[in-house]
């Protein structure tokens, strides 16, 4: 079965205040739409000084978006973990989980930009056991109980909504991200097609005696948007795709594996490569995708534009989907 997603980073290069203030909210109001025509789950993510204005507050955004909305989830993919206060965030997931009746679901990462760490004054070289901190400090203040936290017994309230506790994935491509998850018992989210490492993950739950799953991209996950002319789609708006995908290629290290990873330069090397893909409401479909990924707004693409999009995906190719 189809499990469709709509992407939003609010990326804007050329943003006011003012300009960036109407994104914000078309993206709510698209959000709306797509809970209203089946749409699974917007997906949103966190990156903190970028100067297009990604956006840095996904949980904040998330909640918006459960109050313009009635069905649909929220997938903040990836909270950079080690950045934020484990009682903190612990609660804010708490809240958002009530308000939401379980609408959201959380992958923790540590991220891979040490220069977020560095103006958030947190140590690159810690951010290992931060994680590990953050996770176990999550389980335990979502428990409603009274627990022992950096020397000190504290308690988190209210208790989520959701049963044990909110739905955490531990996100990553390496075997420590695998190694985390496996043994709190945590479902796994890598960040790329990685087959070997979901194998990996599977072999530590079997030797921790935990049960755990593993959601993990297909082996192709392109990022879409839907026209009835590509040619002049890529014609038009090519620069806004670059744009976020030579932003995003920047930040890589080879070390560091991507489901949306591109090594393009020029919007004709982007077209050809097809990381990201301008398709017709037809051969969206023929794609077969088991997770199609719209981005209506990529790369702050016009608003119009992604109305476009998000309509032609969900009045044309989402219902000959069975989605």
């Amino acid at each position: 079965m189809t499990f469709s997603v709509v992407r939003f980073n609010l990326v804007d290069p050329r943003a006011t205040p003012e300009s960036l203030a109407e994104r914000y909210r078309a993206a709510l109001e698209m959000a709306a739409y797509a809970d209203g025509h089946g749409v699974d789950t917007v997906q949103t993510e966190e990156h903190h000084g970028v100067e297009n204005n990604w956006l840095p507050s996904p949980f904040v955004f998330a909640g918006a978006v459960f109050g313009a909305t009635r069905r649909i989830a929220v997938t903040v993919s990836a909270v950079i973990g080690p950045l934020h206060d484990p009682l903190r965030l612990a609660e804010d997931i708490a809240v958002l989980d009530l308000l939401s009746r379980g609408r959201l679901m959380t992958v923790a990462g540590i991220g891979y930009r040490p220069e977020e760490y560095e103006e958030r004054g947190v140590d690159w070289g810690r951010r290992g056991k931060l994680q590990d901190e953050l996770l176990e400090t999550l389980l335990a203040a979502w428990t409603g109980e009274p627990f022992a936290y950096r020397g000190r017994t504290v308690r988190v309230t209210p208790r989520p909504f959701t049963r044990p506790h909110p739905l955490l994935l531990v996100g990553g491509s390496s075997k420590a991200a695998a190694r985390r998850a496996a043994r709190l018992g945590l479902p796994f989210f890598p960040s790329a097609h990685l087959p070997e490492l979901e194998a990996y993950y599977t072999g530590l739950c079997a030797a921790y005696g935990t049960e755990g799953w593993t959601m993990m991209p297909a082996r192709e996950t392109p990022l879409l948007h839907v026209s009835e002319d590509p040619d002049r789609t890529w014609a038009a708006y090519g620069e806004h795709f670059l744009h976020e995908a030579r932003t995003y290629a920047s930040w890589q290290s080879k070390d560091i594996r991507s489901a949306v990873r591109s090594a393009a330069g020029t919007v004709a090397e982007l077209r050809a490569e097809g990381v990201y893909r301008v398709v017709t409401p037809e051969e969206c479909v023929a794609l077969g995708l088991e997770s199609p990924v719209l981005h209506p707004l990529c790369g702050g693409m016009p608003v119009e534009e992604g109305w476009r999009s998000l309509r032609l995906f969900c009045e044309e190719v989402l219902p000959r989907l069975g989605a």
